[in-house]
């Protein structure tokens, strides 16, 4: 049976599915307040992106067999320190279907009132558990809904960067006096912004975590990566720079759901509304794709014998089931237990702690590169070295950026991973050979 069923589309789904969820139709409300630092705060996270996608990009060439990030860690900084970060980036993506389904419920109570009768807890985890279901059924399964999804979600953000560009060119006089001229453009804020914008680009990774389950991996996922990234850079950017000029930015700073005030803005009253429904189809298909991304990340390490090894049996859909219902139980515990904060308070915390908790794995396999440019020198560009200092630079920046508290978490999250590892070697005293891929 053939145990590599995700193509380019795929894969290139995949990233831009997992990147555009419920983030960016929060940036331009969270990110009003700072101005124009607004875009400085994205320009750094794109260049540190560029460069994290570069280094997972390269990785993927040189080693094409290799199961994802746990494989170009292991080969380079060691089994350890390998799992300590694949440790911190699976309970980040655990936590990362809470996040977004609590983003979602705001949007997707705009569109259908009705649903505000419903206790908010009961549809976060309904609609977890429906994604649960669809990626049972198989990675295939999981990624042709990607495919679909990802091109769905694309709707409101064309729909704003062409009405709302064709808009500003029409009238620019009357838009360019919505341009803000506070908080002026300094280090502390751009940061500050920064670290804000960081969370709408995690997911850029996503391809190369099931570089397993990918055809061709040496070409699909460098390609799938680099296009992905460059891609949503193109749509972020513009996106977070129309808003600033279509609405004034106190109005845009107040707003629960940004994308319908832009788009009742351009549209006229009500009908941003309707278009919501983009936005919540945009999170659920985020959520489908990190459902899948978990499921397999799990059976991984599983695979390598540093989890359990029941959460990687599969099921005859070729799924892991156990990995996905502990998922399933782990996300619904997180997502009841947020709601003794506001919907937005919780998003905010949570997507915060995603944001720490997945720096480890960047910094590591920012360290890969350096480490192999040096094993065997000369057979990579100088570039990639770059590239390497560059995420290497970036992940210590974010780390900042994000707060004490966050960063803590994230040291927390891996001291919690320690009993487990060295659990898991007691029981398995020798490791899976580097580079296998999960079985079907």
């Amino acid at each position: 049976m053939n145990t590599r069923e995700l193509g380019f589309w795929m894969c290139t789904a995949l990233v831009v599915g997992n990147t555009i969820g419920m983030g960016i139709f929060m940036q331009p409300a969270a990110l009003a307040p700072y101005g124009l630092n607004a875009l400085t705060g994205w320009l750094a996270v794109i260049i540190g992106s560029a460069c994290l996608a570069i280094v997972f990009a390269a990785l993927a060439r040189r080693l094409p067999q290799a199961a994802g990030p746990f494989d170009y860690i292991r080969t380079t900084l060691g089994e350890p320190v390998s799992f300590a970060a694949m440790w911190c980036y699976w309970i980040s993506c655990i936590v990362t279907l809470p996040t977004l389904t609590v983003g979602v419920i705001g949007y997707f109570i705009t569109v259908f009132p009705a649903a505000g009768a419903i206790q908010p807890a009961v549809l976060t985890v309904v609609f977890m558990w429906l994604f649960i279901g669809v990626n049972l059924l198989g990675v295939k399964s999981g990624g042709r809904v990607q495919v679909i999804t990802s091109f769905l979600k694309l709707v409101p953000l064309v729909l704003v960067m062409i009405l709302g560009g064709a808009a500003i060119l029409a009238e620019p006089s009357t838009y360019t006096a919505n341009l803000p001229t506070t908080p002026p453009v300094g280090l502390q804020s751009t940061m500050a912004a920064a670290t804000i914008a960081l969370y709408p680009m995690l997911g850029f990774e996503s391809a190369t975590v099931a570089a397993g389950r990918a055809r061709d991996p040496e070409r699909t996922i460098p390609r799938a990566t680099l296009i992905g990234t460059l891609f949503v850079a193109v749509f972020y950017v513009a996106i977070v720079a129309i808003s600033l000029l279509l609405v004034p930015q106190a109005t845009l700073a107040t707003s629960n759901a940004p994308f319908v005030t832009i788009l009742d803005s351009l549209l006229g009253a009500g009908n941003g509304r309707w278009l919501a429904l983009f936005v919540v189809i945009s999170g659920l298909g985020c959520l489908n794709g990190w459902t899948l991304l978990v499921g397999e990340l799990g059976r991984t390490l599983a695979t390598n014998k540093l989890l359990p090894e029941v959460l990687g049996s599969s099921n005859r859909f070729g799924a892991p089931w156990v990995g996905l219902v502990v998922t399933g139980a782990v996300a619904t515990f997180v997502g009841l237990m947020n709601y003794s904060d506001s919907l937005v308070a919780g998003f905010t915390k949570l997507s915060l702690i995603v944001s720490a908790a997945n720096l480890p794995m960047y910094l590591c396999c920012s360290l890969a590169v350096y480490l192999l440019w040096r094993r065997v020198p000369g057979t990579w560009p100088p570039k990639l070295w770059l590239a390497g200092a560059g995420g290497i630079a970036f992940t210590a920046f974010a780390f900042i950026g994000v707060g004490k508290e966050p960063f803590l978490w994230a040291l927390a999250l891996a001291a919690v991973g320690v009993p487990v590892y060295f659990w898991m070697r007691h029981r398995h005293p020798v490791a899976a050979p580097a580079g296998a891929a999960p079985p079907r």
